[in-house]
C-alpha cells in the first residue's frame, strides 16, 4: 500500500484529503507544521509527500530543501500560491509536481499515479556496477571486481580488490544518482545544503566532487559514460 504524508496547517484540508485518499486505498499520515513534517518523513518513510507551502513555522520551500538533503521521496506541492515565481522556486528546490488550490480530486489522483509510475516499486538501496566496480549502497561498500581468477592472480593483480573509499559528500552524490537512473538531477537536487557557500561556489564544489567520483569509478574519467554532465543544468547517471 502506498503511504502518503500530507502536510498542511488547515485541519479541514487534512481531514478531507485523509478520508478521500484512504477511500482510494492509500495509507495516509499527516503533519501540520514543517518541523513535524521533517520528523514524520524521517520516522514513517512515506512513499509520496503532499506539501503545502504556507506552513506556520517553516516556509514550504525550505521544507523541500531540507527533505532533499536526505531523501528523494517524490514531493507534490499543494498550494494556494499561483504565481510562477512560487512554482519555479518549489520545483527548483526539488519538488516533483505543483498543484494549485483549489484542485479537483481526480486531478490530484492522476498526479499521484503519475509520480508513483516514475518511482521505483522498492525503496531498497540499489546495487550497481560501474566499470570494474560493484557498488552496494546499503552496505556503503564499493569493491573492484577481479579481472582474473584468484588462483592465478599475482599479488599486484589482487591489490585492486580493496574497497574504494568515498567521503560522506561523495557517498551522498552517488546515492542520489544511483537511485535516479537516467534522470537529470539539478545542482540543487544533488548538493547538500550547508548554508555556507554561495550557489556559484557550490556549483564549483559539485564539479570537484563529480570529478573525484569519476576518477575513482569511471573506466575513463576523461570520457565518462556513467556520470554524464548536462551543461548548465546538472548531472545524469547512465547505467
Amino acid at each position: 500500500m502506498t503511504r502518503i504524508l500530507i502536510v498542511d496547517d488547515e485541519l479541514q484540508i487534512l481531514r478531507a484529503l485523509r478520508i478521500t485518499l484512504h477511500a482510494r486505498g492509500y495509507d495516509v499520515i499527516t503533519a501540520s507544521t514543517g518541523r513535524q513534517a521533517l520528523a514524520t518523513a524521517a520516522t514513517e518513510q512515506p512513499d509520496i509527500i503532499l506539501l503545502d507551502l504556507g506552513l506556520p513555522d517553516i516556509d514550504g520551500t525550505d521544507v523541500i530543501h531540507a527533505l532533499r538533503d536526505r531523501t528523494v521521496i517524490p514531493i507534490i506541492v499543494l498550494s494556494g500560491r499561483a504565481g510562477s515565481d512560487d512554482k519555479v522556486g518549489a520545483l527548483d528546490a526539488g519538488a516533483d509536481d505543483y498543484v494549485t488550490k483549489p484542485f479537483r480530486v481526480d486531478e490530484l489522483l492522476a498526479r499521484l499515479r503519475a509520480v508513483a509510475r516514475r518511482t521505483p516499486a522498492t525503496t531498497d538501496p540499489p546495487t550497481a556496477t560501474i566499470g570494474d566496480y560493484t557498488i552496494d549502497l546499503a552496505a556503503r561498500r564499493i569493491i573492484r571486481n577481479p579481472a582474473i581468477p584468484a588462483d592465478t592472480a599475482s599479488p599486484s593483480d589482487t591489490a585492486g580488490s580493496a574497497p574504494v573509499r568515498l567521503t560522506p559528500t561523495e557517498w551522498h552524490l552517488l546515492d542520489v544518482l544511483l537511485r535516479n537512473p537516467e534522470k537529470l538531477l539539478t545542482y540543487r537536487q544533488l548538493l547538500p545544503r550547508t548554508g555556507g557557500p554561495s550557489p556559484k561556489e557550490q556549483s564549483h564544489y559539485l564539479r570537484e566532487y563529480m570529478g573525484r567520483l569519476r576518477r575513482k569509478l569511471e573506466p575513463n574519467p576523461a570520457h565518462p559514460r556513467h556520470f554524464i554532465t548536462e551543461p548548465g543544468m546538472g548531472y545524469r547517471y547512465q547505467p
